[in-house]
């Protein structure tokens, strides 16, 4: 069953516990810096607005990524909770994480598209997808992840720090 997901930065619509958002809005709020980076889906049923630069940008190689996404890698910016905020149901998948946690991806219910990574509302932190970004010049990747696992016509590019596994 799709699951709701919280609203927006300002001025912020609740309605039976979930808050709603009006995407065009978000496109105009900023914060000090003056960034704000939003995306969604396909069809835009869900959407996402995160303020600030990305904490981690790059692509991911792991065998779950390449199988969600149908690719040879995600490419992904993390952000903190408190910097971004979701609209519209998702529809979440849940396996075990490459730590042995529960990783969860949200994609939307009405056209699939793969959207973000995480629990809303339970996770410090949050996986965009750049796939899924308004202005795709936002993403600058600097980390290239389970390189161990890449399949060899998936190309890491030139100048990405490469790990062999999750860094940390």
């Amino acid at each position: 069953m799709p699951r709701a997901v919280c609203g927006v930065f300002e001025n912020e619509k609740r309605c039976g516990g979930v808050y709603l958002v009006d995407a065009a809005r978000n496109t105009r709020l900023m914060d000090e810096a003056g960034k704000l980076i939003t995306g969604g889906c396909l069809c835009g049923a869900v959407r996402y607005a995160a303020k600030g630069e990305p904490s981690i940008t790059g692509h991911c190689y792991c065998a779950d990524c390449r199988k969600a996404s149908g690719s040879g890698f995600i490419p992904f910016m993390q952000f903190p909770s408190a910097a971004v905020r979701f609209s519209g149901a998702t529809l979440q998948f849940r396996s075990k994480s490459a730590r042995g946690g529960v990783a969860v991806r949200n994609s939307c219910p009405v056209c699939g598209g793969l959207v973000f990574g995480g629990e809303v509302g339970s996770d410090s932190s949050h996986t965009v997808y750049a796939g899924t970004l308004d202005d795709p010049s936002l993403f600058h990747p600097r980390i290239a992840i389970f390189t161990r696992d890449r399949p060899d016509w998936a190309v890491v590019p030139a100048g990405l720090t490469v790990f062999e596994t999750m860094p940390g």
